[in-house]
């Protein structure tokens, strides 16, 4: 049998602060790899700068997953325009879905009138407890990359989430569209918050 011994990160705490290193560390494992994407989380495009700033000269290629139009406000994208505009320029995908994991599922949870969590937030809550708030996320920007067509289902990824805000988990993903949900496989925790 063989093995392969690679390196795992882990943060203090969640939020923001990781994200210069969860960007450093999502680069090296690519790099590692030869995986050629990097599918991130970015709701204000903050993030999704700071990772075009790491990945500068590595010949890798940045595929932004956003919050959809409304996700906050009715009519709103939270991402900022003249970040949009920065990383279309530079060559990044950016890629708007309804949340995978969430969508039609949470306007049933919250209505009054029928309540109750749904099959779908179940799976959705099981990875934000038991792993990582953030790798729930990097799973659904990773099916909504595939569902869009930014990422293929035969090559591995390096997906990026976080907690709240900025990126503090990394992993390495071979993707699935949502409809094959199941056959998506996290082959790697890079990096993660060990204290949620």
């Amino acid at each position: 049998m063989g093995f392969v011994t690679r390196n795992t990160y882990y943060f203090d705490a969640p939020g923001a602060q990781n994200t210069p290193d969860a960007a450093r560390f999502a680069v090296e494992r690519a790099r590692e790899l030869g995986v050629r994407k990097i599918v991130v989380a970015s709701t204000s495009g903050r993030t999704a700068l700071a990772f075009r700033d790491a990945m500068l000269g590595a010949d890798l290629e940045l595929i932004v997953v956003t919050h959809v139009v409304g996700f906050s406000r009715p009519g709103e994208w939270e991402f900022a325009e003249e970040a949009a505009e920065t990383l279309r320029t530079e060559g990044a995908k950016i890629v708007t879905g309804t949340h995978a994991l969430s969508g039609l599922e949470r306007a049933i949870s919250r209505s009054p009138k029928l309540g109750g969590s749904s099959r779908t937030e179940a799976i959705a809550e099981a990875l934000r407890r038991t792993v990582a708030v953030g790798l729930k996320v990097a799973v659904e920007c990773v099916l909504i990359a595939a569902d869009q067509g930014a990422v293929g289902v035969d090559e591995e990824v390096v997906a990026v989430g976080g907690t709240a805000t900025g990126a503090d988990t990394v992993c390495v993903i071979r993707p699935a569209h949502t409809a094959s949900f199941f056959d998506l496989q996290v082959r790697e925790i890079v990096a993660m918050p060990r204290n949620r």
